[in-house]
This record gives C-alpha cells, sequence and structure tokens, in this order.
C-alpha cells in the first residue's frame, strides 16, 4: 500500500518543478499562479497575483471555468511545502494541460527566501 509520500515522490518524478531561483521568472511569464492551500492558508499569507483553488476541488474548477478549460495556459502552482501542488500538477497533467509546473519547497520555501508575500489587510476602524 502506497502513502501519501509515496505518491507525492512518484509525482515528482512525472511534473516540473521550478526551483526558486527561477521562481520569480516564472511567475512574471504564468498564465495563471494557483496556490491550492485551503483558504485560511491562502489569507495568512500567499504569493503576489496568485488565485487560491483548493488542492480538492482544482479539477470541477478548471473543468467549469471555460477561461481556465485552455489546455495550453502556462500554470504555476504551489501549496505549502510541494506535495499537493505536485499532485495537482500531476492530475493537470493527465487532463491534458501541457504547460504546468510547481515551486519546488513550496510556499514555506518562497517565505524562507524572504520573497514578496502578499496578505488580506483589514479596512480601518475609527
Amino acid at each position: 500500500m502506497k502513502s501519501s509520500h509515496d505518491l507525492v515522490t512518484e509525482a515528482k518524478l512525472h511534473i516540473r518543478e521550478i526551483d526558486l531561483g527561477s521562481a520569480d521568472a516564472a511567475v512574471e511569464e504564468a498564465d495563471l499562479l494557483i496556490d491550492v492551500r485551503e483558504p485560511d492558508e491562502y489569507s495568512a499569507g500567499h504569493i503576489p497575483g496568485a488565485v487560491n483553488i483548493p488542492r480538492g476541488i482544482l479539477e470541477f474548477r478548471l473543468s467549469s471555468t471555460p477561461e481556465l478549460a485552455i489546455r495550453d495556459l502556462k500554470i504555476i502552482l504551489y501549496c505549502k511545502t510541494s506535495g499537493r501542488a505536485a499532485l495537482s500538477a500531476l492530475a493537470l497533467g493527465e487532463m491534458g494541460y501541457v504547460s504546468v509546473s510547481s515551486i519546488a519547497g513550496g510556499f514555506d520555501a518562497w517565505v524562507a527566501e524572504a520573497k514578496a508575500v502578499a496578505k488580506p489587510s483589514l479596512p480601518a476602524f475609527e
């Protein structure tokens, strides 16, 4: 029986991972940057420009949104440490998306490199 670690390890053999040194340029060139973490993780901080589509609904959301169903979109995915993003990238590849990448190390690695992080701002109450 395979563990989640086994599934992620296997997925990483079949996907393209972007190292942090190349991540900024890749994000700039991407058509779509997707944070596959849960909404509470996303709202605590995310890569600027990312949209939140949690792993559990990713395939459904892309299939049901016409502008996201275009199979040659340049898509970059990330999660906390890269496991969910790797599984997501594999699934999107199986769906026919031809330009899907995952950020190696995920959001934790992004933050460790002191790269830009967006956080929602609360309104000022006076």
